[in-house]
């Protein structure tokens, strides 16, 4: 009930009790007139107006209640206001595409191979054994970290040309931006993993990326190859260029060019 309903109901309640007192007074007249005729009529009647005197008093403590919390409604409002412009304001930088990022060497092959889908890297007969665990990483290298996932948003796509961006998607962009995070994080396994444990084309491999790695301008830094792009979202192809444009425009990352390779490094916010 509102307080309109409510106030109408007390109105109606007072305008009745009015009523009944002037028809009390008129039984009052009438009982000096008619002293033992009148005493069950004015029994009933006052019966009558307690009960409408109880209601009375309830409605109005109902009112005074509901009066009281009306300020802490009102607070209670503002601060959900307030919750929800900041929750909104979040979402803005919370990317859209959070997929699981697994990355797995096979060091015992006679090609290394980056394994993206968990499934895909199951043991299966007459096939080399998958390392569970990634190589220990020596002291040197442990500063290096995780790669970075710096996903765009929303704003920052739509803030490009309609040229730049051409037919990609904020799911396409940060899902090759996972990938890349893949790639680099399988190159940091290779560079770590011992001798022993690779193939002699992965040790020649190895070799050269540790040769990268140890360049001033990339020492430090996560990094793949140009030609580690081989999907599943970014590959080597028209939409995976267009991605490596918009990226770098963005700072996300920054290229250079190692040899025949062109080197992709992944930058992080600032």
């Amino acid at each position: 009930m509102d307080l309109k309903q409510a106030g109408s109901s007390l109105d109606s309640l007072i305008s009745s009790f009015n009523t009944r007192i002037a028809e009390l007074q008129e039984l009052v007249i009438a009982r000096n007139m008619y002293p033992a005729s009148s005493v069950t009529d004015l029994s009933a009647i006052d019966a009558a107006l307690k009960g409408m005197e109880l209601q009375v008093k309830a409605i109005k403590d109902r009112l005074h209640e509901e009066t009281k919390a009306i300020p802490k409604a009102k607070k209670l409002i503002a601060k959900s206001l307030r919750q929800q412009k900041k929750l909104q304001s979040m979402s803005v930088y919370a990317p859209s595409y959070l997929p699981e990022r697994t990355a797995t060497l096979n060091l015992d092959s006679d090609r290394a191979t980056i394994c993206l889908v968990p499934e895909a890297c199951k043991q299966q007969p007459n096939q080399s054994t998958m390392v569970e665990e990634p190589a220990a990483i020596p002291k040197e290298k442990k500063s290096r970290g995780s790669p970075p996932l710096w996903y765009i948003t929303a704003g920052e796509l739509d803030s490009l040309s309609s040229y730049m961006r051409g037919r990609l998607t904020l799911e396409k962009v940060n899902a090759a931006i996972n990938d890349m995070a893949t790639y680099a994080e399988a190159n940091a396994q290779l560079i770590a993993a011992p001798k022993k444990k690779l193939a002699e084309n992965q040790w020649e491999r190895a070799l050269e990326l540790k040769d990268i790695a140890t360049t001033e301008s990339i020492k430090g830094k996560h990094f793949f190859l140009e030609t580690d792009m081989k999907g599943p979202s970014l590959k080597l192809d028209n939409t995976g260029k267009a991605i490596l444009t918009v990226l770098r425009h963005l700072g996300r990352i920054s290229e250079t060019r190692m040899g025949h390779h062109r080197v992709i490094i992944l930058l992080k916010p600032q």
